[in-house]
């Protein structure tokens, strides 16, 4: 398996009374046995985490329930067992895409 990186932001992004809020991880197993969230924040922030996953082609998702959550671990925290499936979902999703861009 190999390292990667997921950042989610928020669905609120339409309404432009809330800031935009984000979190990314990272899921290396040879160092650790869970993802491990590696950014958070929101407004000026959660722009940085969004532009520079768009800058590298990381694939961005938006779930506003996980986001939320994600945000409230500490950096370095592995994500808790009670996110394991939500996070195995994206994760899945993006292991797709990853696999199709070296097919092309």
């Amino acid at each position: 398996m190999e390292e990667f990186y997921t950042p989610w932001e928020n669905a609120d992004s339409m309404d432009k009374t809330k800031p935009k809020t984000a979190a990314a991880i990272q899921y290396d197993p040879k160092k650790h046995a869970a993802p491990v969230v590696t950014a958070k924040g929101s407004g000026v922030v959660a722009e940085k985490i969004i532009s520079l996953a768009k800058k590298h082609n990381i694939p961005i998702r938006e779930n506003a329930a996980l986001v939320q959550v994600l945000a409230r671990l500490d950096i370095d925290t592995q994500i808790p067992v009670e996110l394991y499936r939500a996070v195995a979902e994206v994760l899945a999703f993006v292991y797709s895409l990853n696999e199709r861009q070296r097919q092309l």
